[in-house]
Formats: structure tokens, sequence, C-alpha cells
């Protein structure tokens, strides 16, 4: 049995929601990014959503509008994608890698100790869907300590009087932070990923949630961002298409970085479907809990604590006690079976690049600790019964070949 690690969900209705986008004759930004900028906007509780191509131009742009500098600072942590620090790297910043917790997620401890007079914003990271603590790093940047460090160097920082918090939430659409409220508006803003291999998907996208305190008001930063988006181009192309619309202005330097109707289709379809959607990456999820459970070899992820929640997005299943090899041959015999499996994250220290900026991985322990046993298992609506008893079979199996060879 051939498994796949994460196809997309494509069904009747995502179809339909495409072909009628290329039916209508209009295929790049219109009403179907704005409908999905509102869908989102309700289901996640923030006060403006903006759609763009992808979560890491978001980040960037986010990035430029608080006007960092090469001499400021961005709090990530050393275990996530590439994009968190990559992001910071392109607006001009400078990355400043923390360790991580056991749960996967930045550590608050190593925030606090990271902090100095340059720090610009902080980007903590969803690891696997599974919410940060956000109650205790809101908190944080609002202590009159940590207020009175914070420098500011541009007029939204002066405006802002605090460190941004800028929640990597590409994970995360769909968890829940407290009970009754998901993620998308705990921060200051959050930036939800709508890639192929997504819970909701756009092909390629992001979506931009802002949540910024008074004074600033969202629905015309909404405007301004948008603009941004658009290369600070005065008119859309939705607008410029119509009799006598042609005339527009350049008014900054902006990006090109809008999503397409013909993407946000894909996207609309699945959002309205995701509660039932969500509902089964959960059954996933828990099947596979409860078939390690008894294992004392393996160290279940987080998916729920006290009222937070996991968008069940990656089943992170760590071994105990292994070593990096052992885990990569374990991979490697799950993989003689067929079933395609996954490592979430190898530590940016660990990338070529980062290191020859001298990051060193030893500086990271717990991140290195959460990287070298993981790997990630098949998780999405489509795996039934069948195919999730073959899965954990595989796993075990692969589990006691790597450790009777040892």
């Amino acid at each position: 049995m051939k498994i796949p690690f994460s196809p997309p969900y494509i069904d009747e209705a995502v179809i339909n929601e495409v072909v009628d986008s290329l039916r209508s004759g209009w295929i790049t930004s219109g009403p179907k990014v704005k409908a999905l900028e509102e869908e989102i906007k309700v289901f996640s509780n923030a006060k403006e959503v903006l759609c763009v191509n992808s979560w890491t131009s978001g980040a960037i742009m986010m990035l430029r509008w608080l006007g960092v500098t090469a001499e400021d600072e961005v709090i990530v942590p050393a275990y996530t994608y590439s994009a968190t620090a990559l992001a910071v790297l392109h607006a001009g910043a400078k990355p400043v890698m923390v360790d991580s917790g056991e749960d996967f997620n930045i550590s608050v401890d190593a925030i606090r100790k990271a902090i100095t007079p340059r720090t610009k914003a902080i980007i903590p990271v969803d690891i696997a869907g599974f919410p940060c603590d956000y109650d205790r790093i809101m908190r944080l940047v609002n202590e009159p300590e940590i207020r009175n460090l914070f420098q500011a160097t541009s007029l939204v920082q002066e405006k802002l009087g605090r460190i941004l918090v800028m929640n990597d939430a590409a994970h995360s659409l769909g968890a829940y932070y407290s009970k009754n409220q998901r993620t998308g508006c705990e921060t200051d803003i959050a930036i939800f990923s709508l890639h192929a291999v997504k819970n909701v998907t756009t092909a390629e996208g992001g979506a931009i949630c802002l949540n910024l305190p008074e004074p600033f008001d969202n629905a015309e930063l909404y405007k301004e961002l948008r603009m941004m988006s658009l290369n600070c181009q005065t008119k859309d192309a939705f607008s410029k298409s119509k009799a006598g619309g042609w005339r527009y202005d350049i008014v900054g330097l902006g990006m090109k970085i809008n999503m397409a109707d013909v993407n946000a289709a894909i996207g609309l379809a699945q959002i309205r479907e995701y509660p039932e959607l969500l509902k089964e990456r959960k059954r996933v999820f828990n099947t596979y809990s409860k078939a390690f459970a008894d294992c004392d070899w393996a160290i279940l992820p987080p998916s729920e604590d006290g009222e937070k929640e996991s968008s069940y997005h990656i089943y992170a299943l760590r071994i105990k006690d292994f070593t990096e090899e052992q885990r990569d041959r374990m991979i490697d015999e799950i993989a003689k079976s067929e079933v395609a499996v996954n490592v979430h994250f190898i530590p940016m220290p660990m990338l070529s690049f980062f290191s020859s900026l001298g990051y060193d991985i030893k500086n990271y322990p717990q991140a290195y600790e959460n990287f070298k046993g993981e790997i990630s298992l098949p998780i999405y609506p489509q795996l039934d019964e069948e195919k999730l008893d073959f899965i954990i079979k595989a796993v075990k199996d692969a589990y006691l070949k790597v450790t009777v060879d040892r």
C-alpha cells in the first residue's frame, strides 16, 4: 500500500469554485480573494485579514512596514522552518535565534534573555499547529522594564511603543488558543500559511491577520497594506479594468505579492468545509496517539493543554533516546513499506546557510533534542482505518528492526 505524506484535499466543491473563477473571466485579485479574507476573518476573529501570495512575502512586508533596519534584531526560534528567519533577513534585520521547549515551541524564558534595546519584534512559531504561550509573551513585551528598554527607530515603532509580536501561525489555522477562541487574534499580527501542504490551501498563499492595538486603525492599515502588496499602486487591476479607470499613481516602495482569485477559490471552498475537515485530522491524530500510547519508546506530540488545542497539522512523533542516525534508519525502514514520512524540522543552525552566518546548534540543545528523534507521520482527512493501521504497523516494525539490529 503506497501512502503519500501530505496530498492536498481536492473535492468537487474545490473544483467547482475554481471553475467558477475561470469562467468569470477574472482570475487575479478580485472578489474571491475578498471573500476568502472575510471567511478567515470570521473564523479567526481577527480585526482585519489580508491575503497574499505566501507566508514569507507577508512576513517580509510586515517587517518592512515596521521599519526594521540592519541594526535591528528580531527574535525567532532556532527550531522552525527557514522562512521564519529568511523573512527577517530579506526585510533587512538580524534574526536572533533562541531555544525551544519540550513542546517544540519557542521558550519564553529564552526570549526574555535575548531581548536587547535593538529588539524590534518577536516571531513565535506554532510548531505542528500547537499554539505558543501567548499570554506570557504578550505580558513580557508589556512589562514596564521591557518597554523602557525598547528604542524605536521608525514612526510605526514609536506609535506601538514596544516590541511587536508577530505570530508565525503557518501551521495553526483552526487551533484554539483559549476555550472559545481560535488562533489569529492573540498577537499584534498573525500570519497563516495557505501552502499546498497546509490544512487549508490556496496552492500558494498566506493570510495576514491584523490586531494592532490603539492608536492603530486596523481597517485603515488593511487598505495601506493592500496597496503595499500591489506595488503601492493606488488602483488594483480590477478597478483599473473598469471603463475610464485607467489612471493610477505609485505612492511608495511596495511589493508585488497579491493573491490571485484562481488561488483564493481553492481556499474559499476548503475553509467552508474546514470544521469537518478539522474533525477528520483530529481523528487521525488521536488514532496515532492511542496506538503509540503503550510504546515506552514513543514521545507523543502535544494536542491539548488546558484551553489550548492543536490544529492537528503535523503528527510529530519522537523516538525516545534515539540518535539522528537511528532515526534516519527508522525512516528508511518505514519507506520500504511505501509509507512517506517527514521530519519537522532540521533546526536552522544545522543548515549550511545559517551555519555560515555563525549560528551553532550547540547553543540550542532542546531544539536539537526535539529534532534528533522526530518523525512526522501522514495526517489528512483521506486516511481511513485500513491505511492508519498500515502506517502504525510500518512504524512499529521499523522501530523493532532498528533496535534489534543495533
